[in-house]
């Protein structure tokens, strides 16, 4: 039997020596060579924070790259010092540079380093981007790409590997991101931990790289490892117009692969697609929702801001006016896009028709600005609505096209693309990429050489402080329930963005705001409880339903209830990154036997779990026991032996410098 492409870089790449030459399996712990990582500002200090503890020196990947994508505006001096001390860092380290305004991390490394058969490793959760180049990238925690910089290797559990085998073409008005939603439709954002996805099939001979980066980037919103096409005569195309030919070799599964499950999706029967409030898997057809009034429609971000989608958008726009009760913006995802936007008319053609132009960088995605009204509907080309994301409470954003979205903001009302011929007499504008692409790199820094690299300063304003490693983990753990939460929980629930995420140098202040959605007015916060509980010497734990952890790899969404003194959640299931993240943190991550157990727990009640340090080392359960007998439950530990040594090592920063320093 042949190999997938997924399991086909992997083997490639297998680290582990007593995996070398060794067949691997779905659900085996691997470790695999890294050739590439890429950090972006609100995850990059504390990795590289972490990666400067474990006193590595210069990275040992062949590219790493740094990038200030996610907190350009500054309101205050905190980003400016984050900004500062990346640059620093990075001079220091071996690595890359991507200043601000250069661009969204996952467009920008599309475009000038991805390439096919590589690994790629990101602490941002749509790292998967890449794989519409034939990249196995992975997004995870910040402290696993620093580890992955200090030793160049990063440890996981082999996933099964769904094939999506694409059959027909796309439609005129269909976009690559009616694929995805229609995926997102059917597979929805939780039960997906440990799957791969990889598309297959005629129908993708017919996708440009920019159209395939779309699908692999909102595959974090499936939950799963990552996502992936074959190289092939596009991703040539693609390379050699962004003149990195050299980077191009032909990669695909092989014939007789067997897939552990087929999804097939046939393209020329979709329809325009709709992710409605307040989630990526709450899916519609815009047909379903059209008329629904539009305040807002914002065209941007990572899943959607290459070339070819705003070159879509401005000829759309061309000699037209947005809609006057319309609030218009658009953010190319890069300098590059923004560039030839410019040098061709296309983006005169869009600021004539009303669009605000932002910066080229991730801005609204994450509440950056941009915020819509007090029950204003908001259109977005973005990958996430989870609610409040915006920055506005009771946010109503769906996610939709490119195509949907400018047709909306036409017209003032959600409107299905395929009518605009019908409303304003437009042929569709079929848009090809360019033979070459305009290239600019003045604003990424190369690695300095080793001697350089003993001249630089770097530098750490106040605001930088370095991460309080965690405590060790107790024999006997007594906790007290501080919070109880109901499903799909997201990173942003945990750790908000926005306004806040200035803060994520600093996590004594930002773990001021854990749960800071569930805070009640006039009573103590979530954060006020848990250190009033850790000043008493008892432990905090977290328990939660289904998929509790999706969405961002903020390791912050562990890190900070560590700090807090929060030793265990209990969920119902977790998703993969915050899971890592857990262990990494010494956060023992417990999954419940039975899913009923999880109503007999209250908040506030004690629970205590005995034998623990024993458990983790030589069991797949623990019991926990409710302190006054009410009740008793057992929890499983899904964790493989590497989680069990890091547990017991007081968690991944300690784990490696015992195995860097021997």
């Amino acid at each position: 039997m042949g190999q997938t492409l997924v399991y086909k870089i992997l083997s490639r790449h297998i680290a582990a020596p007593e995996q070398v030459g060794g067949k691997i399996a779905a659900g085996q712990p691997i470790g695999i060579r890294i050739d590439q990582t890429l950090t972006q500002d609100a995850t990059g200090t504390t990795a590289f924070l972490l990666f400067e503890s474990m006193g590595a020196g210069r990275v040992k990947t062949d590219i790493s790259v740094s990038y200030i994508d996610h907190n350009i505006a500054g309101f205050g001096p905190e980003n400016h010092n984050d900004h500062l001390y990346l640059q620093t860092i990075a001079a220091k380290s071996g690595v890359y540079h991507s200043r601000a305004g250069n661009g969204i991390c996952h467009q920008v490394h599309l475009e000038r380093f991805a390439r096919p058969g590589a690994t790629l490793l990101g602490s941002d959760s749509h790292t998967p981007t890449a794989g519409g180049i034939g990249t196995l990238a992975i997004g995870t925690g910040g402290l696993d790409v620093a580890v992955a910089m200090t030793i160049g290797q990063f440890y996981l559990t082999c996933p099964k590997v769904l094939g999506v085998k694409l059959t027909g073409q796309l439609g005129q008005w269909l976009a690559a991101k009616d694929v995805i939603l229609k995926l997102l439709g059917q597979l929805t954002t939780k039960g997906n931990v440990g799957w791969a996805v990889e598309y297959f099939g005629e129908g993708t001979k017919r996708l440009s790289v920019p159209q395939r980066a779309t699908i692999t980037n909102m595959g974090a919103e499936l939950g799963v490892t990552t996502s992936i096409f074959a190289s092939d005569e596009q991703t040539r195309k693609f390379l050699v117009a962004q003149k990195r030919e050299k980077d191009y070799q032909p990669l695909t599964a092989d014939a007789d692969a067997e897939y552990d499950r087929i999804i097939e999706v046939n393209l020329g029967e979709l329809e325009p697609m709709a992710a409605c409030p307040s989630s990526p898997d709450n899916v519609k057809t815009v047909a379903e929702i059209a008329g629904i009034q539009t305040e807002q429609v914002v065209i941007g971000s990572c899943t959607n801001s290459s070339f070819a989608d705003l070159m879509m958008v401005a000829k759309v726009l061309k000699g037209k006016r947005i809609n006057n009760m319309v609030e218009f913006a658009v953010a190319p995802g890069s300098r590059e896009v923004l560039n030839m936007l410019a040098e061709n008319g296309a983006l005169a053609d869009m600021i004539s028709a009303g669009a605000r132009v932002l910066e080229s960088g991730c801005g609204p995605c994450i509440g950056q600005g941009f915020s819509p009204g007090d029950g204003a509907v908001s259109l977005r080309t973005f990958n996430r609505n989870f609610p409040d994301r915006s920055g506005t409470r009771g946010d109503k954003v769906y996610l939709v096209s490119c195509e949907t979205a400018v047709a909306s903001a036409l017209t003032g009302q959600i409107t299905d693309p395929r009518d605009l011929p019908k409303l304003f007499g437009l042929k569709y504008p079929k848009i090809e990429l360019p033979d070459e692409f305009t290239i600019n790199d003045n604003m990424i820094e190369p690695p300095l050489s080793e001697e350089e690299t003993s001249k630089v300063k770097v530098l750490r304003g106040p605001t930088i402080v370095v991460p309080e490693p965690p405590p060790s983990l107790p024999k006997e753990l007594q906790s007290q329930v501080l919070i109880k939460c109901g499903d799909k929980i997201t990173t942003d629930h945990i750790m908000p963005a926005g306004a806040f995420l200035k803060l994520r140098s600093n996590v004594p202040e930002y773990a001021k705001v854990v749960f800071n959605c569930f805070n009640e007015e006039d009573k103590p916060t979530f954060a006020e409880r848990a250190l009033q509980l850790k000043q008493k010497g008892t432990a905090g734990v977290i328990v939660a339903g289904e998929s509790y952890g999706q969405g961002s790899s903020r390791e912050h969404a562990a890190l900070c209830p560590m700090h807090l003194g929060i030793r265990a959640v209990i969920a119902k299931s977790i998703e993969r990154i915050h899971k890592a993240n857990l262990i990494n943190f010494c956060i023992v991550p417990v999954e419940f036997a039975e899913p009923g157990d999880y109503d007999k727990i209250k908040a506030a009640e004690m629970l205590q779990i005995d034998n623990l340090l024993e458990a983790i080392k030589n069991s797949d359960e623990v019991k926990i026991v409710e302190k006054n007998g009410k009740y008793e439950f057992v929890g499983k530990l899904k964790l493989s032996a590497r989680d069990r040594e890091i547990l017991l090592s007081a968690g991944l920063l300690n784990y490696t410098r015992k195995k860097v320093n021997g």
